[in-house]
């Protein structure tokens, strides 16, 4: 008796929404940082050209596909619902017309404050790191901050909490880019953790997420030329940017600009709204098991 309630309280344990946060974030990172190393040796000493970036780039994200996939399916013992196929490319393209538009919104409200001025255009094959950037943190971080700490954290807390939570873990994490600052992250908490986590609750998979957040990323530094979250940026456009960091966002790029942080913490509240008129939000855990149910508020 005594061993099978050690084995109940040990499985309670492993299965709590902490743990297996935990769990799946060792499985979705150890297929990422294995992938990377394993094809990362297979090219030359020194090939470090934009082309290799972004073949890494791909295979990373693959592999964290991967990773996350078989923790859900295998460990988690769940449908991998997130990456469902059917439906999934509408919703993909759904992301990237808003993480498009957001962004395209941002860069011509600042024009329009004259803090962007387009000079030309440049053509290179740094175009594809930016195109790297997009492909890559769009699929892992996304996997990352919604797939396992939103996720986990609104079993456990509910939606609201894990709103919250999610969307200042994913700002503060950019606290070690260049360039960055307390406002900085501050304003990718607001604008991209709501936004994007907003997305993923109205969807509840990951296609839209991992959309917006390629465009997002992509549209910034591949088309208009602005730093990407403090990395500098080589985009389709030759853009001067000049004015107030309030406006321009500085050396860490418009995500750090009140315009940013209006216009795309708007259009996340937008899709707060719209997930909770069809129901998609969650109680806390201790709400669910009072009233003997696991279903949305």
């Amino acid at each position: 008796m005594q061993n099978n309630r050690a084995l109940e309280i040990a499985n309670l344990i492993l299965r709590h929404p902490l743990s297996m946060l935990v769990i799946g974030m060792f499985c979705t990172l150890a297929f990422m940082f294995g992938a990377g190393a394993i094809f990362g040796l297979m090219f030359p000493k020194g090939d470090d050209t934009p082309l290799t970036f972004l073949i890494i780039m791909v295979i990373v994200a693959v592999a964290s596909m991967i990773g996350y996939s078989a923790f859900v399916r295998f460990i988690e013992r769940s449908p991998v619902n997130d990456f469902a196929p059917a439906g999934g490319f509408k919703e993909w393209l759904l992301g990237i017309g808003v993480g498009f538009g957001a962004m395209a919104l941002v860069v011509g409200t600042i024009a329009l404050f004259g803090g962007y001025k387009i000079v030309g255009t440049e053509i290179s094959d740094q175009n594809l790191v930016m195109l790297a950037a997009g492909i890559g943190p769009g699929v892992y971080e996304e996997i990352i901050s919604r797939g396992l700490i939103f996720r986990f954290v609104e079993k456990w807390l509910g939606s609201w909490a894990s709103l919250a939570i999610s969307s200042l873990f994913f700002g503060f994490m950019h606290l070690s880019n260049d360039n960055s600052s307390l406002l900085a992250a501050t304003a990718i908490s607001l604008e991209a953790g709501i936004l994007l986590a907003a997305v993923y609750m109205y969807t509840r998979r990951l296609w839209a997420a991992i959309g917006l957040h390629m465009a997002w990323n992509y549209t910034q530094g591949g088309i208009f030329d602005v730093p990407v979250s403090g990395h500098a940026a080589s985009g389709l456009i030759d853009a001067r940017i000049t004015g107030p960091e309030l406006l321009t966002g500085g050396a860490f790029g418009a995500e750090a600009s009140i315009p940013a942080i209006i216009i795309c913490t708007g259009i996340g509240l937008y899709f707060l709204w719209r997930a909770h008129k069809a129901g998609q939000f969650v109680s806390p855990s201790w709400h669910r098991f009072k009233f003997g149910t696991d279903s949305k508020e």
